[in-house]
């Protein structure tokens, strides 16, 4: 059963001399580069200036109540406030807070890397911490590589991705995201990806059915070993949802047959399970029990510490730690960071499985799902909606401007109308230019669901109304 997180703390006076909202606005907007910021008119920007936050919901600096329905960033799990975990970083925090991963083992990094290792599919056995989803991603390239030059086959380096597809802001983990407009003004090693084209059934061509749209995206893939040739391609690296893209749901099948092709070219999969990982689903991983497969390689960051800490972790098969052995006597892995492995990052990992655990988390998410699901759909009766889809506790309206859809100014025009009413109503959501993207934190029940969902209806009717006007 749920239980309730702990209700929020009595906040402390303020004391004279600690500056005031309006003052730190001012410094965050002078001094703080945001992620994703519009560089030209960032310095006048006032983003909303965060102050607490309790179970689903989040409060503002004057006060103001918001459902939080991006869950973080994907990742807030087991919700906000939560007494357990913060008692248990504090301790290990004075227990011992940092060791060296180049040098030293520890105890929750050792008992996490277990857990997951039991959680994870087939022989994924090995664990190489990291500081998030980027390095996660980065650190899976660089196995495949490793890999192949012990192998002996050093072209074998060509990555498969999908536009779309989202990976992380590092160099390698840059490089092989699809989102062309996070990439417009950025360096990235063009040499070593070959994206395949868009997987959304929504885009498919129009009499086209959903089959036969997978079929057509199975067939790009084997087009791009063709050309590029087996020889040359080591992995292929494919979220199970495209998350950041817009929550695009491949058609039923395109995973395990496109799994199965890459295992008949000796191709390695990796299954990005940074979103998907962690319950999202209503499962530890997705890869097997949602979508059939059993990957060489699963990333997952995000709600593997419900985003209370940084922490990462790249999960390997025996087979490829098998490869990457040298026959001829040991070679180092020069790979890992500062913060691998940290103590009090893995221990907050801990207590969050065990939470998941003892309140039935994966088992509430998939009870849950078919009501969250149905609301979602519901809200395509609104004409400017074009599309509404998802899966487990994840969401997306997909808006369809009036006029001149295809008009990127357009899509953004009507975004922001949609993201500007919800908030305002009391739901914050994720803006994604014509899209707001939802995954709230799977301790939501089906009352917040409703509340959720009908703070949307309302905004949509908003927007409609405003744009008929």
């Amino acid at each position: 059963m749920l239980k309730s997180t702990t209700a929020l703390a009595t906040k402390a006076p303020v004391l004279s001399n600690e500056p005031g909202v309006e003052t730190l606005v001012e410094w965050d907007r002078q001094h703080q580069l945001h992620p994703w910021a519009a560089i030209g008119d960032w310095r006048g920007y006032d983003n909303m200036m965060m102050d607490s936050a309790d179970g689903i919901y989040l409060w503002d600096s004057t006060g103001k109540r918001y459902i939080d329905g991006p869950g973080g960033m994907w990742c807030v799990q087991i919700g906000y406030g939560r007494r357990e975990m913060a008692d248990a970083i504090a301790a290990q925090v004075m227990k011992l807070p940092y060791s060296s991963p180049f040098s030293y083992a520890t105890e929750p990094s050792a008992v996490l890397a277990k857990k997951l290792a039991e959680m994870a599919p087939g022989d994924l056995n090995t664990v190489l911490f990291t500081t998030g989803g980027s390095t996660a991603v980065d650190s899976a390239l660089r196995v495949m590589q490793f890999m192949n030059n012990r192998q002996g086959r050093p072209d074998k380096k060509i990555i498969l991705a999908r536009e779309k597809g989202y990976h992380g802001s590092t160099y390698l983990a840059h490089s092989v995201t699809g989102k062309e407009r996070d990439k417009s003004q950025f360096d990235f090693e063009s040499r070593l990806v070959h994206f395949l084209p868009d997987v959304n059934p929504y885009r498919r061509p129009k009499g086209m059915s959903v089959a036969a749209w997978c079929d057509a995206k199975v067939a790009d893939l084997e087009q791009a070993i063709s050309e590029v040739g087996p020889d040359k391609i080591g992995a292929f690296i494919a979220e199970p949802i495209l998350s950041s893209g817009g929550v695009i749901v491949p058609p039923e099948g395109y995973h395990k047959r496109t799994f199965d092709i890459c295992k008949a070219h000796d191709i390695l999969y990796i299954s990005d399970e940074v979103v998907t990982g962690f319950g999202r689903l209503g499962h530890w991983f997705s890869s097997l029990d949602v979508f059939g497969i059993e990957p060489d390689i699963i990333t997952c960051a995000k709600g593997l510490t419900s985003g209370y800490l940084p922490l990462g972790a790249c999960i390997i098969s025996d087979r490829v730690m098998a490869q990457m052995a040298d026959p001829e006597g040991a070679v180092a892995f020069t790979n890992g960071y500062t913060y691998s492995a940290h103590p009090v990052s893995c221990v907050a990992a801990l207590k969050n499985i065990e939470i998941f655990e003892n309140e039935g988390l994966l088992e509430h998410v998939r009870a849950i799902t078919p009501h969250f699901q149905k609301r979602l759909h519901d809200l395509a009766r609104f004409p400017i909606v074009g599309d509404t889809r998802g899966m487990g506790l994840l969401g997306c309206i997909e808006g369809r401007p009036e006029e001149n859809g295809s008009n990127l100014e357009a899509q953004r025009a009507l975004g922001t109308l949609l993201d500007e009413a919800c908030e305002e109503m009391g739901l914050l959501v994720r803006p994604m230019i014509n899209m707001a993207v939802i995954s709230p934190p799977l301790i939501i029940t089906i009352k917040q669901i409703d509340e959720m969902f009908d703070i949307l209806e309302r905004a949509l009717e908003k927007v409609t109304a405003e744009l008929a006007a």
